[in-house]
């Protein structure tokens, strides 16, 4: 199978993003490093997701961008060029089930936090501030970003409740306004592109960088069996 992939990069540091596998991604330190992890990621993710794996990968860059942003913490601008077509209301609600599944299997895996507010994690700094060190931080930073994703494309939107519970009111918000699903492309904030393709991939890659960190902290501080891998990820 063949993997395309967009490449992000601030010089060596690299995103690597999968641009028909929507939210899977690698970091590295080099372009190779990304592109080594790619196979393992496209696994864990159909895995996941649902969905036959391919016994062999090829991996495709078919767009480069490079940023100024700290990408080695997963701070990113980039549009997809595929990102810019309109959707068919089939692909919009496969996409649409996809960004709710991932929401609700991150609440599922908060849940089941043995303790919400203990981490073995030491504290580091990013550009957004300390980074999210326990399960609560984590749940809070990713249920956060709701309000914001929707008001890139003009969608009025909240980050109330829990994380599926505000997401689901931002999707009924977006399916209210004519026209939603001709994916316009808008100059947010910081002079971003941004587009309804584009914040349904945000959601799930946003979902996935945290699920990932907070599953691997909770099986540092509390062991191997005692959260359940909910999305199925290889640590």
């Amino acid at each position: 199978m063949k993997i395309s992939c967009v490449w992000e990069h601030n010089g060596d540091d690299s995103l690597l993003y999968a641009d028909q596998f929507i939210g899977a991604f690698t970091r590295g330190s080099s372009k190779a490093s990304a592109l080594q992890k790619m196979p393992s990621e496209i696994k864990s993710y159909l895995r996941w997701k649902g969905g036959p794996i391919p016994d062999a990968f090829e991996v495709e860059i078919v767009q480069e961008k490079p940023s100024e942003l700290t990408v080695s913490d997963a701070d990113s601008d980039v549009l997809f060029d595929s990102e810019r077509k309109e959707l068919s209301l089939p692909e919009y609600a496969e996409l649409k089930a996809l960004a709710l599944k991932s929401a609700r299997d991150f609440l599922t895996l908060f849940q089941a936090m043995p303790d919400q507010n203990k981490s073995c994690l030491p504290a580091r700094e990013t550009f957004y501030g300390q980074i999210p060190r326990t399960a609560l931080e984590m749940y809070e930073h990713t249920k956060n970003v709701n309000e914001y994703y929707f008001s890139e494309i003009g969608v009025p939107a909240d980050n109330e409740g829990t994380v599926l519970e505000c997401r689901e009111r931002g999707f009924a918000a977006l399916e209210s306004q004519p026209d939603f699903l001709k994916n316009t492309v808008f100059l947010g904030s910081y002079d971003e592109e941004w587009a309804l393709r584009k914040v349904l991939r945000r959601f799930v890659w946003h979902d996935r960088i945290h699920a990932k960190a907070m599953y691997r902290m909770a099986v540092k501080t509390f062991g191997m069996q005692a959260v359940p891998n909910v999305f199925l990820f290889e640590v």
